[in-house]
């Protein structure tokens, strides 16, 4: 009986590794999830008593669930049994795009790392490379705004950084879940966006079954209640233009929307958003873009360039000369209710077909554009380059440009755009777009007088044209 057993050297370390697996997975793994829930419960209780609109419980559902109740959405199977029918593709292989399909849009958000880890990285982004100012806020229509409607804020998009800024300035009040372009799908930064709320879309993408999988998601979000962030334009402005209205996000949101009263029926409720930089990161990459037949520097230059930029910025660091890349504002203005606008207008977007739904959902678009562009902050870049590009050719004694800064203001003032004027000083606004553009060389001085470099026409055009819209003809 106590005589000792011989085991083969590789039995022992199975049994160690069974051994260590099952202490794993049955002791230390449901104590780290038991201590990790705890926390993320704690965090959501915090966020939803601090948030003016709780996190609803769309947001919170597990990833896998949502992705189960899009694949077995009614209208997603139907689509994918009309798809095989017509196509003369296996079901069963139509299926499997739908599934993966789904797996790609369905985000998988964290409360933790979106208010612990994600809105402090935000800020910290944010504040190192501008002077961020929330400007004009229509605090009384915001308050008034039902607590329980899907809220999508829709902005204008003039950086990547919009995604950042918005989602820090908004934090306060939501959380809100972007649609974000193929672009972001790298690693890590897809995880990190999907555990933001974030969800992907394929811009112009031609096929119909992942369309009608994007739509249904998107009516499932929405009739969920998430909070939305949506860029209508579609893509940065290349110009610095506001651009016309892609409508896609927009007619999914819109085509299942019942605006009548009743119990579960919530309203949908856009909030206008404008921002505007003083410097825009990404300004001579969207230039070079208006020339598509101009040669590209390839990613090898990309990388040289970036690198450069760095550099440059490190040594002004180093010698104390280096300025923040000016001020980056958002404005939030007065929100829009579905349910007003369809009973002002006589519609129900359910029962409209493809063809009558179209045009109405434009005119939507085109007010909400409407209302993006009245909110766009005034910055100093902006002002001065307009004043510059009024005037091409022409040299300006420092006098001569700040009384036109000033009478621009004025005007502007008078039709009512919102100006963020730094310190409430009119005089150091004009000396913070006038220094922005000397330091960028848009601006060259020759003996004592200002003038614009002609061969930085396109730069100065794009930091006027953000507030092209609001300046008097």
């Amino acid at each position: 009986m106590g005589a000792p057993v011989t085991l083969p050297l590789w039995l022992v370390v199975l049994l160690v590794a069974l051994a260590a697996w099952a202490l794993l997975a049955l002791v230390l793994a449901p104590g780290v999830r038991w201590f990790l829930r705890r926390r993320l419960n704690k965090v959501i209780t915090q966020v939803n008593a601090r948030l003016h609109v709780g996190l609803p419980t769309f947001k919170l559902t597990r990833r896998q669930v949502l992705i189960d109740r899009l694949f077995h959405d009614p209208k997603v199977q139907a689509a994918a049994a009309s798809w095989a029918a017509e196509q003369g593709e296996p079901l069963g292989e139509v299926w499997r795009r739908v599934d993966r399909y789904a797996r790609e849009i369905v985000p998988g958000f964290n409360a933790y790392l979106y208010f612990r880890v994600g809105y402090a990285l935000a800020r910290a982004a944010a504040r190192a490379l501008y002077r961020v100012r929330i400007g004009h806020v229509d605090e009384a229509a915001l308050g008034e705004v039902d607590p329980t409607a899907s809220i999508v804020f829709v902005i204008n998009h003039r950086s990547n950084m919009d995604y950042i800024l918005v989602a820090f300035l908004a934090a306060e009040r939501a959380a809100l879940s972007y649609a974000v372009g193929e672009w972001a799908r790298i690693w890590p930064l897809q995880q990190m966006v999907r555990a933001m709320g974030g969800y992907f879309v394929r811009r112009n993408s031609g096929d119909p079954l992942y369309r009608a999988v994007l739509a249904r998601y998107v009516h499932m979000a929405t009739e969920g209640g998430v909070i939305q962030a949506v860029f209508p334009e579609g893509g940065l402005t290349q110009d610095g233009r506001l651009r016309p209205p892609k409508l896609g996000l927009l007619d999914y949101m819109l085509k299942g929307f019942d605006g009548r009263d009743g119990e579960g029926r919530r309203d949908l409720v856009f909030i206008p958003v404008g921002l505007n930089y003083d410097r825009v990161l990404e300004d001579r990459t969207q230039l070079l873009a208006l020339h598509p037949n101009a040669p590209r520097p390839g990613f090898a230059g990309t990388v040289l360039r970036a690198s450069g930029f760095l550099m440059e910025n490190l040594l002004l660091v180093a010698t104390g000369r280096w300025h923040r890349l000016g001020y980056a504002c958002v404005n939030f203005g007065t929100p829009i209710s579905m349910r007003a606008y369809v009973r002002e207008r006589g519609l129900h977007f359910p029962d409209l077909g493809d063809e009558q739904r179209r045009p109405e959902v434009a005119r939507v678009g085109d007010r909400l554009m409407e209302a993006i562009g009245a909110v766009v902050p005034v910055l100093p870049v902006s002002l001065v380059a307009t004043v510059l590009a009024r005037n091409p050719g022409r040299q300006f004694s420092e006098l001569e440009l700040k009384a036109e800064a000033h009478a621009l203001m004025a005007q502007l003032e008078a039709r009512g755009a919102h100006l963020y004027i730094p310190r409430q000083d009119h005089d150091y606004a004009f000396g913070v777009g006038l220094r922005m553009l000397t330091l960028r060389r848009i601006l060259r001085e020759s003996g004592g007088l200002l003038h614009a470099d002609p061969a930085q026409g396109e730069a100065l055009a794009y930091y006027a044209n953000a507030i092209a819209h609001l300046v008097p003809g």
